[in-house]
């Protein structure tokens, strides 16, 4: 039986004619399932959760569905949703945050990082058996997850300005407490008082908090990457799921053979991710393997092969080569992002990121209110609705 795979996928929330962030989400968010989509700590973004499945094509539909739906709730309102990791023409700084207590706090406690928390990400749940098991494969599966990160890059402005790197919402993101690489565990009770430790010293409100790359889930028989920019294809994020979802079979097959603690040595992790959100796809990335700076496309290839078994085993093998081939070949989000600011500017790369979350292909300016816009790839024969036929609903 295939593992499940699952996915929270955040988007902002902006004025169709000005491209700027709305504090709109709640008005949003009344007229979509509340099972399905939720609100985030700042007003301007709105969060979805898929459903659990074992195919990455039913991800797709179901990915694709949630867009059109969240795309035509927006769309009536006057409003665009976008996946990226940042909004090019994001404020320098936010309104109140989402009315919420928990929110409050962290807006009291974290200050100017919680009022620049104005990004998007992705986050892919992997099944597995119980805790120990996602603690000890956490640790396995690090090495590979900036990889992941520069496959999904898709943030290089930031408050209307270049900022060099393909992926700005890591450095954002990078700030909070928790945050970044994790250290190993060898079991789950081990790393259950690491995070009660940091919530009795006040650095953390509650286990939510934990922002690290990858992390069991608090709530779901899952592990949890938490790396990722959110992507305005749908396609990269199934191109994401299913490679996270074959490095965690291949770690517990790993394991299996070799049950001795991780005797590896992940200090240079930090380095690693700053690399990937500094190049993403069109420079270099840190080879796990060798740790040496060597070309992207090497790096996503050697990964590739490694991981060909495990995405036979899930019947995943020809989907994510193709997938892996047209990452490479386009190029990030990233990129395609700065080439059209180079050939117009800000807001026509605004109009590109609605439309690929929407499911187009090339940039050409928005229609208000939706008219005029094609349907998404596939939502001539959507899934069925979220929460319907699915055990569980992801993030909830």
């Amino acid at each position: 039986m295939s593992i499940c795979i699952g996915v929270e996928e955040e988007f902002h929330v902006l004025e169709v004619e000005s491209g700027l962030l709305v504090p709109r989400a709640d008005r949003v968010l009344r007229r979509l399932p509340r099972r399905t989509f939720t609100s985030e700590l700042h007003r301007s973004a709105v969060e979805s959760n898929s459903g659990v499945h074992g195919s990455l094509h039913d991800l797709y539909t179901d990915l694709s569905g949630t867009r059109q739906r969240l795309d035509t709730a927006a769309a009536s309102l006057g409003l665009a949703v976008m996946a990226a990791g940042t909004a090019p023409l994001a404020p320098a700084v936010s309104g109140p945050p989402t009315p919420d207590a928990r929110y409050r706090h962290m807006v009291e406690e974290y200050r100017q990082v919680a009022d620049e928390q104005l990004i998007c990400g992705a986050q892919v749940h992997v099944d597995v058996p119980d805790r120990d098991t996602a603690v000890r494969v956490m640790c396995e599966v690090s090495p590979w997850l900036p990889v992941l990160l520069a496959l999904s890059a898709s943030s290089p402005f930031w408050q209307g300005t270049d900022t060099g790197y393909a992926s700005w919402r890591t450095m954002l993101w990078q700030r909070w407490p928790t945050a970044g690489p994790i250290g190993c565990f060898p079991n789950a009770a081990e790393y259950d008082a690491a995070v009660r430790d940091l919530v009795r010293a006040g650095i953390i409100s509650d286990p939510g908090m934990i922002y690290y790359d990858v992390r069991p889930s608090d709530h779901l028989r899952t592990l949890e990457l938490r790396i990722c920019d959110a992507c305005p294809r749908a396609e990269t994020v199934v191109l994401i799921a299913g490679l996270f979802r074959a490095l965690v079979t291949d770690a517990r097959e790993r394991l299996r053979k070799d049950d001795t603690p991780c005797r590896g040595r992940h200090e240079w992790l930090r380095g690693a991710a700053w690399r990937a959100a500094r190049s993403g796809l069109e420079g270099t990335l840190v080879d796990p393997a060798t740790h040496r700076d060597e070309p992207a496309r090497q790096v996503v290839r050697g990964m590739l092969t490694r991981l060909r078994p495990a995405l036979e085993a899930h019947g995943d093998w020809r989907t994510v080569r193709s997938l892996t081939e047209e990452a490479l070949a386009e190029g990030s989000a990233a990129a395609r992002i700065r080439r059209t600011a180079r050939q117009e500017d800000l807001l026509a790369c605004v109009d590109l990121l609605i439309g690929e979350t929407r499911g187009e292909r090339g940039n050409r300016r928005t229609a208000p209110l939706g008219r005029g816009n094609p349907p998404l790839a596939g939502a001539d024969a959507p899934g069925p609705p979220f929460g319907s036929g699915a055990p569980e609903v992801i993030g909830r």
